[in-house]
């Protein structure tokens, strides 16, 4: 009965997550639930638990977690402060004389918000209100349309500050030192948010061209999918007065992701020191803006709590969990079963990659990162992997779950805001081609783990 323990603790934990309970209380209910049927059946050391008040402790000191409620407040300010917008038109009619134009705007305009603000689901809403009706004014098929504003808004979970490498980057470097020690190695480095920001860079900006590129494809076999703006809402550059607009609405988001990303790269700040520049830079372009009140104000700070709250209160559940598999063996169980998987290492990380891909249907990232991770992280590490390149796989693969229907997150938020005469099916067919793209970027990350590797080695060097 103790070997069977790990799994359906489990299988249970995924159970009544999949009924809807929430996270945070399904995670840490599970776990109490079997750690008290193991003490009962004498499977169980009840002393495993004594260990969460110094879990809970280490949560609340860990400075690096901090960097989550900094970037939420700064990504909802972004939001509030309506840049989106405002860069969303003019980068429209920057690129209006060109066939597909209008769509290359929103794959630049979501990378740009993606380095902004962080937060996916704030992005992809943001653009279907905003981008969604005019491509289809413009004759855009609602399929391209809603794929392309799919694909730009989950470039938010690959493209720094990203909330999700920070919690990634948190756990992954947990992980790594886990497997250092069990290798002998009493001394272990450590990976940090920080170097997960930086080996996240180039792949965003390649799934960012990749997306652009198809949409120039398709503008040559398909013209009459993808047409040009009508001139009158063309401009150029030879334009004086609309010179000066492009400079006024790309300058601020540029010079605050030049002061966030900039500074880590640089090695003046860390993630955290980065963040709090970053929200501040948000007050000031709010203000600049004029959009700055004691009303925006409360509001930003009601959803930053609210955020924040969640995350850690999830966090604290996954620390339970995580306690009582343990106790049970169940790290030593998924070791085992890695292991004797077959296919070697190639096997057990196509598995766990698989795995993900799934659960991603199903499940936010934030459940399988604390879940998922600790438990096949420090077997995985220990055959080899290096830990970044392992992270930007994890965070490639979730961004590709959450774009898939039938289930995509990506796709839920986009279906809440679009009009009726876009149907859920033309949503599902839109994202097909970029779904493939992102296939292919895990393919290329697969052969070309410098793609992850390099840059951090070069900066961190």
């Amino acid at each position: 009965m103790h070997e069977l323990f790990p799994l359906l603790i489990f299988l249970g934990t995924l159970a009544i997550l999949l009924c809807g309970y929430p996270v945070a209380f399904s995670l840490a209910g599970s776990g109490l639930f079997f750690a008290l049927i193991g003490t009962l059946t004498g499977d169980f050391d009840w002393v495993f638990l004594q260990a969460l008040p110094e879990r809970i402790y280490g949560i609340m000191v860990n400075e690096t977690l901090l960097a989550i409620p900094l970037f939420v407040f700064m990504g909802v300010m972004l939001e509030r402060s309506k840049i989106s917008e405002d860069l969303l038109n003019t980068m429209a009619q920057l690129f209006g004389n060109l066939r597909g134009g209008l769509g290359i705007s929103v794959c630049l305009v979501g990378g740009l918000l993606a380095a902004s603000t962080g937060i996916v689901g704030a992005t992809v809403v943001t653009m279907g209100l905003i981008s969604l009706p005019s491509m289809l004014n413009h004759r855009y098929s609602p399929q391209l349309a809603t794929g392309i504003i799919c694909a730009s808004g989950t470039l938010g979970q690959i493209i720094p500050p990203s909330i999700v490498l920070i919690i990634l980057g948190d756990v992954m470097g947990s992980a790594h030192q886990q497997a250092q020690l069990a290798m002998g190695n009493f001394s272990p480095s450590s990976i940090g948010v920080g170097e997960l920001f930086v080996g996240a860079i180039l792949p965003g900006i390649l799934l960012m061209l990749l997306y652009m590129v198809y949409i120039l494809i398709l503008a040559i076999v398909q013209p009459e999918a993808v047409p040009r703006l009508p001139e009158k809402d063309q401009r150029s550059f030879t334009d004086p007065q609309f010179l000066r607009k492009l400079v006024r609405v790309l300058l601020p988001p540029l010079a605050l992701i030049l002061g966030v990303l900039g500074s880590i790269l640089a090695g003046v700040a860390t993630p955290t020191e980065a963040a709090s520049v970053g929200s501040v830079g948000a007050i000031f372009l709010a203000w600049v803006k004029k959009q700055l009140s004691l009303a925006t104000l409360r509001d930003v700070l009601a959803n930053t709590l609210s955020v924040n709250a969640m995350v850690f209160a999830i966090l604290i559940g996954a620390s339970v969990f995580s306690l009582t598999f343990r106790g049970f063996g169940g790290d030593h169980v998924v070791q085992n079963f890695l292991l004797n998987l077959g296919g070697g290492m190639v096997g057990s990380l196509l598995a766990v990659l698989g795995t993900m891909f799934l659960l991603g249907f199903f499940l936010d990232f934030f459940e399988i990162t604390f879940v998922m991770v600790p438990l096949v992280g420090p077997s995985l590490l220990q055959m080899g992997m290096d830990p970044l390149w392992l992270g930007i796989l994890i965070a490639v693969t979730l961004q590709t779950s959450f774009l898939t229907p039938p289930f995509g997150f990506s796709l839920f938020y986009l279906r809440g805001v679009a009009p009726d005469s876009v149907s859920t099916q033309d949503i599902y067919r839109g994202v097909v081609p970029f779904i493939i793209i992102q296939l292919l970027v895990l393919l290329i990350l697969w052969f070309v783990p410098e793609l992850a590797t390099w840059l951090p080695q070069r900066v961190f060097s």
